[in-house]
């Protein structure tokens, strides 16, 4: 075979380093994580070496080839159609790990063991004997540190000597010879405990974990809101007024056609105040939004490459089992404060149809995505902080309510929990800065032109007289029924397309404190935004994707039509 076509498939537990060694051997852009899910989708890219070319495969993280989930259904199918296999290990559990080296070794198919978290080893006092290894057998063997880079040179150069394997063992007595090896290549010394070690065992007890993960979540929160309101007020709002604002003025005084100037300004240049493509639609996106878009994945990546993320699902799973769930579930609920889309992609790490469902539900009702927290918490504070704590906690109160009614009426109960726990580590600068870019040039590429598209829509619509048509339509049921601005018909339809979208468009309305809450309560669970809608269709098809957006739809004009009433 051309040696430009040769595949090689990255293989190997949940949380061996898999994707971290990935991105080193490609250097392109792939998120490494410390919690299941990440790798469900394989991620492709190329290495050369030399003249050659080789299409790096990271599959799905699997502790056997047993075929029992999607994850090792997809792993079986790329390393069927590997040429190189390299098995990635982690080396402070190498027992555990040696289960699916032997079965990769009975592919038959020129591989590398890599042993990665060297440094680990020496600090956790095992010792590892990697020439024995190599002759057991009788393939290449290297030893690396993801994070720091260390020995990912030498991999590379070890790559044109991958080797099939001639060890030979019987299947059923695999684990008697997993132990065998042990016994030949590893040797453990007593070793005082670690204050990493004895961090790990208070934040998984059930009474010093939960204050653990309050404090934890309370802090992050705090962080969120300091660096994102930081950033604002000291640097992107003077640089809006000082430098940016007064060309605006300018153009605005100008002689400029009166449809241009509405157009791209407004009917004032008050960025806050009208709907104008280079006022609004630079601002709300890049200086009110962004933001707090760097605080939250800042904090979350953080969270994520210290190992903090499955504890929190460990502690986290009794309470949630009371919802038909188990901890697994966590993942995606966090991940849905940054983003619906990864949180709903997330879902296919449950085994069964009910907790998956249960989990989508709870993801589109928990709470606002980050860009829709951003502007409620930008137009939300002016009228004060206890308006803003009741959006996110009748929000919170709606989707424990639903889950648990779920819970109740859906047939099946939740599986126990298995969760692999990774050693408390210390977050790679370099890594977590690069895992932060790509989130953030996600949302510049892809969220800001939607953004700014949706205010050009509304701005023209408005100028046309659209909007005065749409809401004399639909304004007087919305005003009747949930005491909402009668020009909200046209911030629905915009909802849909994307949900930050909607809640910047309430910013030139001049609102109640009433119904700024009941305007973003109703905005934040009416409906998924078109991206989280094709995401459920693909991982649930039409008939549940259906059914559960008609149970937002509903829970919507539920809490809408009694909060009018009550508040």
């Amino acid at each position: 075979m051309n040696q430009n076509n040769k595949k090689i498939v990255l293989a190997g537990n949940p949380n061996s380093g898999k994707s971290a060694i990935f991105t080193r051997l490609t250097s392109i852009e792939a998120i490494s994580s410390n919690y299941p899910g990440t790798t469900v989708e394989i991620t492709k890219g190329t290495l050369k070496i030399s003249n050659d070319q080789y299409e790096i495969i990271d599959a799905p993280g699997i502790y056997s080839l047993s075929s029992y989930s999607k994850a090792e259904e997809v792993a079986n199918k790329t390393i069927e159609e590997a040429d190189i296999i390299i098995n990635i290990i982690d080396s402070t559990n190498l027992e555990r790990s040696l289960n699916l080296t032997l079965q990769l070794l009975n592919k038959k198919k020129p591989l590398i063991l890599v042993l990665n978290f060297w440094d680990e080893t020496k600090h956790n006092g095992i010792e590892i004997d990697i020439k024995k290894i190599e002759s057991i057998f009788n393939v290449p063997v290297v030893t690396t540190c993801a994070i720091t880079g260390q020995g990912i040179k030498y991999l590379v150069e070890k790559i044109k000597e991958a080797k099939i394997s001639n060890y030979k063992f019987d299947e059923t007595k695999k684990w008697g010879h997993i132990g065998d090896i042990i016994e030949q290549v590893q040797k453990i010394h007593f070793k005082h405990h670690l204050f990493s070690e004895r961090l790990n065992e208070l934040s998984v007890h059930p009474f010093s974990g939960i204050i653990i993960a309050i404090f934890i979540l309370f802090i992050s929160f705090i962080i969120i809101r300091f660096i994102g309101e930081g950033i604002i007020n000291y640097l992107l709002d003077p640089l809006f007024n000082k430098i940016y604002m007064p060309l605006i003025n300018k153009l605005y005084n100008s002689s400029l056609p009166l449809f241009l100037k509405d157009l791209l300004i407004g009917k004032t240049p008050e960025v806050m105040k009208s709907f104008g493509i280079i006022t609004t639609g630079i601002y709300v996106p890049l200086v009110v939004v962004l933001p707090y878009i760097f605080s939250f994945y800042l904090v979350l990546s953080i969270l994520e490459d210290t190992g903090y993320l499955p504890r929190l699902s460990v502690m986290l799973d009794s309470i949630l089992h009371k919802f038909g769930i188990h901890g697994y579930s966590s993942i995606p609920i966090i991940l849905g404060l940054g983003c619906k889309v990864p949180a709903l992609f997330s879902i296919r790490i449950l085994e069964s149809e009910r907790e998956k469902v249960i989990t989508a539900i709870l993801v589109l009702l928990s709470a606002p995505c980050m860009p829709q927290t951003a502007m409620i918490l930008s137009l939300g504070m002016p009228y004060g902080l206890k308006t803003v704590v009741l959006i996110f906690a009748i929000v919170f109160f709606i989707s424990i309510i639903t889950s648990f009614l779920l819970n109740k009426t859906l047939k099946g109960e939740a599986q126990e929990l298995f969760l692999e726990i990774p050693p408390y580590r210390i977050p790679a600068i370099n890594i977590l800065f690069k895992k932060l870019w790509i989130r953030l040039k996600s949302f510049l590429f892809e969220a800001v032109p939607l953004i700014f598209f949706g205010i050009f829509l509304i701005n023209l619509m408005e100028i046309s007289g659209i909007i005065n048509f749409l809401s004399e339509i639909t304004g007087v049921f919305f005003h009747n029924l949930f005491g909402m601005p009668e020009d909200m018909g046209v911030v629905l339809l915009l909802g849909f397309l994307r949900k930050d979208v909607s809640i910047s468009m309430l910013a030139p309305f001049t609102l109640t404190s009433k119904q700024f809450i009941i305007s973003s309560i109703f905005l934040v669970i009416y409906l998924p935004c078109i991206a989280s809608f094709f995401t459920l269709l693909k991982e649930f098809g039409k008939k549940i994707t259906f059914k559960i957006i008609g149970l937002n739809f509903f829970i919507a004009f539920l809490i809408a039509f009694l909060l009018n009433f009550i508040l």
